[in-house]
């Protein structure tokens, strides 16, 4: 599992939550995924004061994940064959 992959990450926006980029470029280095596309950013009540990334529900062909950092939040798909609790242990290792 730890075998680089051919995974892509798509530039869909020019803004991201800091930190997201990198983190899902680790993601890709250690997950076997296809495709990550951050997708818009959003405010949320309440306050996260680190980074987080959970897996939300799943999509066609992967998951959709919720990203966010202090009132931020951004939605992330990710195209995938795994498993919704190996992309959480892989999510884990990364964090």
């Amino acid at each position: 599992m730890n075998q680089p992959t051919g995974g892509r990450l798509v530039w869909n926006h020019s803004t991201h939550i800091p930190g997201l980029i990198g983190l899902l470029e680790k993601l890709i280095a250690r997950a076997p995924v296809e495709t990550v596309t951050p997708g818009a950013l959003s405010r949320a009540r309440g306050h996260c004061p680190r980074l987080t990334l959970r897996v939300s529900v799943p999509i066609r062909g992967g998951y959709k994940l919720i990203a966010r950092q202090g009132k931020t939040v951004q939605e992330v798909f990710i195209v995938t064959d795994l498993s919704q609790e190996a992309l959480e242990a892989a999510i884990a290792e990364v964090l």
